[in-house]
């Protein structure tokens, strides 16, 4: 029998009602916290099962057209089983009915139904069934598919009620995994084309330089005239040097950091290994091993992340050889500096320089209640100057 009219009320049980809408409860929060959409679609299937204790449970979301079934993610069934079966189906059938009509569909025996076009080969054998749509909207966004309920021989009219309450909050799920996929997109294009200007402007460019004064000996060269062969040489090899410096320097900024804000000493000193190693610039680093016990995750990862930046500008603006890092405490607070020796700065082209990331060290100390100054050594160079307040 198909029902799709006013629902009667959940059970008038109070130990009943409390213990689905607990489940009800745990199963929003349990799809809302990933914003993976592979992760929030199992989510919503496992959870409808067992909401509704039902043996099998699948979730479908359409392609573009809305016809037909594009992705089809199931649970109860093992891999060797979902093997056996082979395709995947594809909204024909009762499956259809609920894609095309967007209304609940409940069954006491799915075969009796006159768009039951039964299984294929291997399919296990499945009775009663619970359709229910996924939209938010206006929009389709999916369909819950579930058969067989375990502790009795129908899904009821407050299963139905209780799939469609989770149909809901699924519906907001998938539509913020689905934007959050669209910003990582964009995040990624944008990030590309930042990389493309960077290369553009100055590895590529300088490469280009030294092409143009090989060209030059190579016409000298011709011509006999070898008076300055060896000083152009010596010159084209420092400017092939320093080029390579700046691609490791930026291949080491454009590196994913695992850092989690676990130990930020131990952070600071695998980031500065390796920024030693890849820039060939001199680094020292003292710290107070008590500070990373006064500050919390998110200012240890907002600390590191302000030395990854710093660093990665001194190795692009400040054309230094040598950066002197300390971490301390001082005062009710925790210091973070980072000096090199390298050209300093005018004030009027800081920002011009800098730019985003001097914005994104700011934000990053001013997100945990600190504050990031810059100011030129009197000897030469420029100092990154980041404190975040300790509790007292």
């Amino acid at each position: 029998m198909a029902v799709a009219e006013p629902h009667s009320p959940l059970p008038t049980s109070p130990e009943a009602l409390t213990r689905q809408l607990l489940a009800l409860r745990e199963a929003a929060l349990a799809i809302s916290a990933n914003l993976s959409l592979a992760e929030t679609l199992k989510h919503i299937v496992t959870a409808a099962a067992t909401l509704a204790d039902a043996r099998y449970a699948a979730l479908g979301v359409p392609d573009e057209s809305g016809e037909y079934l594009a992705e089809f993610i199931t649970t109860g069934l093992t891999p060797e089983a979902e093997a056996r079966i082979g395709h995947r189906p594809h909204g024909h059938g009762i499956l259809g009915v609920i894609l095309r009509e967007g209304q609940s569909l409940r069954l006491r025996d799915l075969h009796e139904h006159p768009r039951s076009f039964g299984f294929p080969p291997n399919h296990p054998p499945m009775t009663s069934f619970l359709g229910v749509p996924i939209t938010r909207k206006g929009d389709r966004l999916g369909n819950l598919y579930l058969t067989d309920k375990r502790s009795a021989e129908e899904f009821t009219d407050d299963d139905q009620h209780l799939i469609e309450l989770l149909a809901a909050h699924a519906g907001v799920a998938i539509e913020n995994a689905r934007l959050f996929a669209r910003v990582q997109h964009l995040s990624v294009v944008e990030e590309r084309q930042r990389i493309g200007m960077d290369l553009h402007d100055g590895i590529i460019q300088s490469i280009y330089a030294v092409g143009l004064k090989l060209e030059f000996l190579k016409s000298q060269v011709a011509e006999g005239d070898n008076s300055s062969t060896v000083e152009q040489l010596d010159s084209a090899m420092g400017a092939l040097n320093s080029t390579i410096r700046d691609i490791r320097a930026y291949i080491l900024d454009l590196r994913p950091r695992q850092f989690q804000g676990d130990n930020l000493v131990t952070g600071l000193e695998h980031l500065l290994a390796e920024f030693k190693a890849n820039t060939l610039m001199a680094v020292t680093f003292t710290a107070d091993a008590e500070t990373d016990k006064l500050l919390t995750p998110d200012a240890r990862l907002a600390l590191f992340h302000i030395a990854q930046e710093a660093l990665s500008n001194a190795v692009k603006h400040s054309r230094a050889s040598r950066v002197d890092v300390r971490l301390a405490r001082d005062d009710g607070a925790v210091v973070l500096s980072l000096s090199d020796n390298g050209r300093g700065f005018a004030e009027a082209e800081v920002q011009q320089r800098l730019g985003h990331g001097l914005v994104n060290m700011r934000d990053r100390a001013h997100s945990i209640g600190g504050s990031l100054s810059l100011r030129q050594v009197e000897t030469g160079g420029t100092e990154v100057h980041a404190v975040v307040p300790t509790p007292a």
